[in-house]
């Protein structure tokens, strides 16, 4: 299970004491305020705390972290992020850096942005090389990236693959139409075919009809001659 309890918190007295000395007084109540509601778990009264010290120093990177880590264990991890960033963009301390990204990775993690989260947790171990917390959640979110670039690979595979067999069932049923479209159309051609090749046989028998009757004439003139020479013979 991912670990961020070491870092949901505020930044540790010897911090307090570096800013002490330039920072406003009000500021300072302001903070202190602030993380004894933080302690309480009164997140709300901590949050309006963090935010009246930073309306004293809007460059208080501790009322930043502070603030975000309110935010953080109140859910609202898009304003909690916007106050990591923002004091990661100006603070110096290495160890400070850490806790800011590692909770960035915690966030990120959260949301299953495993990429992000690799990048948050390879920044928090830049500059705090010996954070074995750390480097937990830095291998716990390289598995869950590993596994959740697989699934999409093979989410993706088989919606090409359906994709693909869709296609296909379009294209079979596209030439099914076709053929379909052809054999209504084959009939009439058919007909007509067969409706010349009537006519033409019509045509020959008519020929061959003919042929035949004048044969016939042919041969009952033939014929007539014949018994006419016989009777004019005879008679």
């Amino acid at each position: 299970m991912m670990s961020s309890k070491k870092y949901i918190g505020i930044f540790t007295l010897l911090i307090f004491a570096a800013i002490s000395a330039s920072a406003q007084k009000a500021e300072r109540d302001y903070i202190r305020k602030g993380n004894r509601l933080f302690k309480d778990s009164v997140y709300v009264d901590a949050e309006i705390n963090y935010r009246k010290a930073l309306e004293t120093n809007p460059k208080s990177t501790v009322a930043m972290y502070n603030l975000a880590n309110t935010l953080m264990l109140q859910n609202k991890l898009q304003e909690a992020m916007e106050q990591y960033v923002a004091a990661s963009r100006i603070e110096k301390d290495k160890n400070n850096l850490a806790q800011i990204f590692h909770n960035m990775g915690v966030i990120f993690h959260s949301q299953k942005d495993y990429a992000k989260a690799v990048e948050a947790y390879k920044e928090s171990l830049r500059n705090n090389p010996k954070d074995d917390e750390t480097r937990y959640n830095l291998a716990l979110a390289q598995k869950m990236l590993k596994d959740q670039q697989q699934n999409q690979n093979e989410q993706n595979q088989d919606q090409n693959q359906e994709q693909q067999q869709q296609q296909e069932k379009q294209d079979k049923q596209e030439q099914q139409n076709q053929n379909q479209n052809q054999e209504q159309q084959q009939p009439p051609q058919q007909e007509k075919k067969d409706n010349q090749m009537s006519k033409e046989n019509a045509k020959q028998l008519l020929q061959s009809v003919m042929r035949d009757e004048k044969d016939v004439q042919d041969k009952v003139k033939k014929q007539q001659v014949i018994q006419g020479g016989r009777l004019e013979k005879d008679w």
